[in-house]
């Protein structure tokens, strides 16, 4: 286990005794320090190369939430478990962090195959908010839209469409008509060529074949085999990284075009390695993140610096709005029962309210502002976080491609973009 992970495991240090207590943290005497966030996230198994690097960015949201304030008067604690990308696995961790840890609200999970159990059988029972950092599966809104979520589901990634449109319309723009699909076999996976075949069929071009498979396996040439037999002049690969890496390295010596359009997932620099730059000259992905802006700036700088890692990459980004917002919630609510945070969560983004944005400086901002009781308006890593009446939120998408061995934007898609898009495929 590396330093960084037991690091989570671990208190946050307590602020130097004797500081003064703002305001807007008198109810400490009332508040148990530290106050726990608890996180089911994938530090093993297929999704593990994603998930450390998404686990420390909930670390650096925490960092800043301490350095910023913290919570309350106190001092805030990520406990962390990890899912193994398992969803029975992942209600364990979940029910642990609840009823042993006694954490306030989850940050759980990367998959939405783990998402909709810890859901289920932990956050909604508890009453417990959960916010997801990655989890895309539209069943999640018609769920909330059914009051199966009793409102205490958020997620600060946009829904699947936001990771469908954008690759069909590029791959549309590059001449590619007829693309095989081959697709990790869960809601993510499934929901996505459901979405990516009726954005390429309304641009003119055909998924001639999809092909699902369970991970974890030593080799996906079945599955390969079954792809190349349709003599698509692209590929589009839903995976993470570990099999993501095995699937594209056995499709190119199969003979495969190196035409190769990458799910969001693969955005990671272990996935470039393990293939090989050189053959992923022609390949291009899409992700849900801003490309630009002071408030990404700042987080992408704090990141680099602390981790001295990219911060490109799934998840990173939206893991460190999801932390941020309930470190801002919870300061918000007059109390931290799980229903006080459920409904602080949305004030945390209100219209009219002053502008907040990203780093410790800003937190402490935000702090002062509630104390006074005025709204705020939370600008994060991803840009404006704002939910929905389901939780969601919507935003911007960015194209990237791998350029040596680096991942590069290339070309970004703002909310307005977005929402012309969805307009010319949904009509």
């Amino acid at each position: 286990m590396s330093s960084i992970i037991r690091s989570l495991l671990l208190a946050c240090a307590v602020g130097a005794a004797g500081s003064a207590l703002a305001p807007s943290q008198v109810l400490a005497q009332s508040v148990s320090c530290p106050v726990k966030i608890g996180g089911v996230l994938s530090l093993t198994g297929s999704m593990g190369a994603v998930g450390k690097n998404i686990a420390n960015s909930a670390q650096l949201a925490v960092q800043h939430i301490n350095a910023g304030g913290g919570v309350k008067g106190c001092q805030v604690q990520l406990v962390l478990r990890d899912d193994q990308g398992q969803p029975n696995v992942g209600v364990d961790a979940a029910k642990f962090l609840v009823e042993v840890e006694r954490v306030a609200a989850l940050t759980a999970a990367i998959s939405s195959g783990v998402t909709i159990p810890v859901l289920t059988s932990v956050a909604v029972p508890s009453k417990i908010p959960q916010i997801a950092c990655c989890s895309s599966a539209p069943i999640l809104t018609t769920m909330a839209q059914e009051g199966k979520t009793g409102g205490f589901f958020f997620r600060t990634f946009p829904t699947v469409k936001n990771l469908a449109y954008p690759p069909a319309k590029i791959a549309a723009e590059r001449g590619w008509k007829r693309i095989a699909m081959i697709y990790v076999n869960t809601d993510y996976g499934t929901s996505l060529v459901k979405d990516f075949t009726r954005a390429t069929e309304a641009f003119g071009g055909k998924v001639v074949k999809t092909v699902g498979f369970n991970e974890n396996q030593a080799s996906y040439r079945a599955e390969v085999a079954s792809a190349l037999a349709e003599k698509p002049d692209a590929m589009f690969l839903v995976a993470f990284p570990q099999d993501g890496a095995t699937i594209a390295r056995e499709w190119i010596s199969l003979g495969g075009t190196q035409n190769l359009i990458l799910n969001n997932a693969l955005r990671s620099p272990d996935f470039v390695k393990a293939v090989g730059e050189k053959y992923l000259a022609k390949a291009f992905g899409t992700d849900n993140a801003s490309a630009a802006g002071p408030s990404v700036n700042v987080f992408k700088e704090a990141f680099e610096a602390e981790f001295k890692a990219s911060a490109a990459g799934p998840g990173i980004y939206n893991i460190y709005d999801a932390v941020m917002v309930l470190g801002l919630a919870m300061n918000i609510a007059p109390d931290l029962s799980g229903t006080s945070i459920r409904d602080a969560i949305r004030k945390s983004h209100v219209a009219g309210g002053e502008a907040v944005s990203t780093g410790p400086a800003e937190f402490k901002k935000a702090l002062a502002l509630i104390a006074k009781g005025a709204p705020i308006k939370y600008f994060g890593a991803t840009g404006p976080v704002e939910f929905d009446a389901n939780g969601d939120v919507s935003g911007p998408a960015l194209a990237w491609r791998v350029e040596g061995s680096n991942l590069v934007i290339d070309r970004s898609f703002s909310t307005e973009d977005m929402q012309k898009l969805f307009k010319q495929i949904d009509g």
